[in-house]
Protein backbone atom coordinates (compact mmCIF):
# COMPACT_ATOMS: atom_id res chain seq x y z
CA UNK A 1 0.00 0.00 0.00
CA UNK A 2 3.13 2.28 0.91
CA UNK A 3 4.22 2.20 -3.06
CA UNK A 4 0.75 3.03 -3.88
CA UNK A 5 1.23 5.89 -2.26
CA UNK A 6 4.16 6.88 -3.39
CA UNK A 7 3.81 6.02 -7.07
CA UNK A 8 0.19 8.23 -6.81
CA UNK A 9 2.24 11.27 -5.31
CA UNK A 10 4.88 10.69 -7.67
CA UNK A 11 2.33 10.69 -10.61
CA UNK A 12 0.12 13.44 -9.46
CA UNK A 13 2.67 15.89 -7.84
CA UNK A 14 6.09 14.90 -8.80
CA UNK A 15 7.39 13.92 -5.14
CA UNK A 16 8.08 11.40 -2.59
CA UNK A 17 5.09 10.32 -0.36
CA UNK A 18 7.34 11.15 2.51
CA UNK A 19 8.43 14.59 0.99
CA UNK A 20 5.03 15.62 1.15
CA UNK A 21 3.53 18.14 4.22
CA UNK A 22 0.49 17.22 6.09
CA UNK A 23 -2.13 19.02 3.51
CA UNK A 24 -0.68 17.34 0.62
CA UNK A 25 -0.37 13.59 2.41
CA UNK A 26 -4.12 14.66 3.32
CA UNK A 27 -4.92 14.84 -0.47
CA UNK A 28 -3.27 11.80 -1.58
CA UNK A 29 -5.07 9.57 1.01
CA UNK A 30 -8.39 11.27 0.10
CA UNK A 31 -8.05 9.90 -3.81
CA UNK A 32 -6.03 6.96 -2.64
CA UNK A 33 -9.35 5.95 -0.88
CA UNK A 34 -11.69 7.25 -3.05
CA UNK A 35 -13.07 9.20 0.08
CA UNK A 36 -14.13 12.82 -0.04
CA UNK A 37 -11.77 15.74 1.62
CA UNK A 38 -14.31 18.23 2.12
CA UNK A 39 -15.91 18.84 6.08
CA UNK A 40 -17.67 21.19 8.13
CA UNK A 41 -15.17 23.26 9.67
CA UNK A 42 -17.41 24.63 11.90
CA UNK A 43 -18.77 21.60 13.32
CA UNK A 44 -15.15 20.11 13.78
CA UNK A 45 -13.77 23.20 15.15
CA UNK A 46 -16.43 23.70 17.80
CA UNK A 47 -16.57 20.05 18.64
CA UNK A 48 -13.03 20.84 20.84
CA UNK A 49 -14.00 24.15 22.54
CA UNK A 50 -13.81 23.82 25.98
CA UNK A 51 -17.32 25.09 28.63
CA UNK A 52 -14.68 28.31 29.42
CA UNK A 53 -14.43 28.90 25.48
CA UNK A 54 -17.83 28.87 24.25
CA UNK A 55 -18.59 31.39 27.12
CA UNK A 56 -15.89 33.99 26.05
CA UNK A 57 -17.41 33.35 22.93
CA UNK A 58 -21.05 34.04 23.93
CA UNK A 59 -19.99 36.88 25.96
CA UNK A 60 -18.13 38.29 23.40
CA UNK A 61 -20.87 37.63 21.15
CA UNK A 62 -23.12 39.42 24.01
CA UNK A 63 -21.10 42.08 24.38
CA UNK A 64 -20.86 43.48 20.74
CA UNK A 65 -24.71 42.97 20.38
CA UNK A 66 -27.44 45.76 20.06
CA UNK A 67 -29.35 44.36 23.39
CA UNK A 68 -25.63 45.00 25.00
CA UNK A 69 -25.69 48.42 24.13
CA UNK A 70 -29.43 49.32 24.66
CA UNK A 71 -28.90 47.92 28.37
CA UNK A 72 -25.89 49.66 28.79
CA UNK A 73 -27.30 52.86 27.87
CA UNK A 74 -30.34 52.36 29.97
CA UNK A 75 -28.32 51.53 32.91
CA UNK A 76 -26.16 54.36 32.55
CA UNK A 77 -28.95 56.63 32.85
CA UNK A 78 -31.11 55.40 35.33
CA UNK A 79 -28.01 55.71 37.61
CA UNK A 80 -26.88 58.75 36.65
CA UNK A 81 -30.51 59.64 37.06
CA UNK A 82 -31.00 57.90 40.64
CA UNK A 83 -28.02 59.32 41.98
CA UNK A 84 -28.60 62.98 40.74
CA UNK A 85 -32.36 62.71 42.25
CA UNK A 86 -30.84 61.25 45.51
CA UNK A 87 -28.58 63.91 45.55
CA UNK A 88 -31.01 66.54 45.54
CA UNK A 89 -33.31 65.08 47.93
CA UNK A 90 -30.23 63.50 50.58
CA UNK A 91 -27.08 61.36 50.37
CA UNK A 92 -26.57 59.48 47.17
CA UNK A 93 -25.25 55.87 46.96
CA UNK A 94 -22.47 57.32 44.20
CA UNK A 95 -22.17 61.16 44.18
CA UNK A 96 -20.99 63.01 41.60
CA UNK A 97 -18.38 62.63 39.70
CA UNK A 98 -19.59 58.95 40.63
CA UNK A 99 -16.76 57.27 41.25
CA UNK A 100 -18.15 53.74 41.89
CA UNK A 101 -20.11 53.87 38.06
CA UNK A 102 -16.30 54.50 37.10
CA UNK A 103 -15.05 51.77 38.97
CA UNK A 104 -17.48 49.09 37.38
CA UNK A 105 -17.45 50.41 34.03
CA UNK A 106 -13.09 50.42 34.00
CA UNK A 107 -13.89 46.49 35.79
CA UNK A 108 -16.16 45.68 32.57
CA UNK A 109 -13.85 47.02 30.19
CA UNK A 110 -11.29 45.33 32.11
CA UNK A 111 -12.89 42.15 32.04
CA UNK A 112 -14.32 42.14 28.53
CA UNK A 113 -10.89 43.15 26.38
CA UNK A 114 -9.77 39.87 27.02
CA UNK A 115 -12.61 37.51 26.86
CA UNK A 116 -13.10 39.27 23.76
CA UNK A 117 -9.26 39.01 22.69
CA UNK A 118 -9.84 34.83 23.16
CA UNK A 119 -12.92 35.00 20.82
CA UNK A 120 -10.50 36.73 18.40
CA UNK A 121 -7.64 34.33 18.54
CA UNK A 122 -10.12 31.37 18.45
CA UNK A 123 -11.46 32.83 15.34
CA UNK A 124 -8.71 33.34 13.74
CA UNK A 125 -7.61 29.82 14.63
CA UNK A 126 -10.99 28.41 13.02
CA UNK A 127 -9.98 30.48 10.00
CA UNK A 128 -6.64 28.91 9.65
CA UNK A 129 -8.06 25.83 9.65
CA UNK A 130 -10.45 26.65 7.15
CA UNK A 131 -7.79 28.07 4.95
CA UNK A 132 -5.74 24.92 4.85
CA UNK A 133 -8.84 22.75 3.98
CA UNK A 134 -9.32 24.69 1.29
CA UNK A 135 -6.02 24.57 0.33
CA UNK A 136 -6.69 20.87 0.33
CA UNK A 137 -9.79 20.49 -1.59
CA UNK A 138 -8.52 23.08 -4.29
CA UNK A 139 -5.45 20.57 -4.62
CA UNK A 140 -7.68 17.77 -4.97
CA UNK A 141 -9.47 19.37 -7.58
CA UNK A 142 -6.66 20.56 -9.69
CA UNK A 143 -5.32 16.82 -9.36
CA UNK A 144 -8.39 14.98 -10.05
CA UNK A 145 -9.25 16.98 -12.90
CA UNK A 146 -5.40 17.15 -14.27
CA UNK A 147 -6.55 12.83 -14.06
CA UNK A 148 -9.97 13.76 -16.07
CA UNK A 149 -7.73 16.00 -18.61
CA UNK A 150 -5.29 13.03 -18.96
CA UNK A 151 -8.14 10.22 -19.70
CA UNK A 152 -9.45 12.32 -21.83
CA UNK A 153 -6.91 12.92 -24.12
CA UNK A 154 -6.22 9.21 -24.26
CA UNK A 155 -9.60 8.98 -25.29
CA UNK A 156 -9.29 11.82 -27.92
CA UNK A 157 -5.83 9.90 -29.11
CA UNK A 158 -7.57 6.83 -29.04
CA UNK A 159 -10.63 7.81 -31.72
CA UNK A 160 -8.36 9.66 -33.76
CA UNK A 161 -6.46 6.60 -34.36
CA UNK A 162 -9.44 4.61 -35.25
CA UNK A 163 -10.76 7.78 -37.33
CA UNK A 164 -7.44 6.88 -39.53
CA UNK A 165 -7.49 3.64 -39.47
CA UNK A 166 -11.12 3.28 -41.08
CA UNK A 167 -10.39 6.82 -43.39
CA UNK A 168 -7.39 4.92 -44.57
Amino acid sequence: MKKYFENLAKALLGMNYSELDQAERNVIDSIANNRPIATDINHSFDEQLTLGQRTADRVAEFGGSWPFIIIFVVVMILWIVLNTVWIIEKEAFDPYPFILLNLILSTLAALQAPIIMMSQNRQAAKDRMATRLNYEVSLKTDLEIMQLQKKVDELRSLVEKRLNNENK
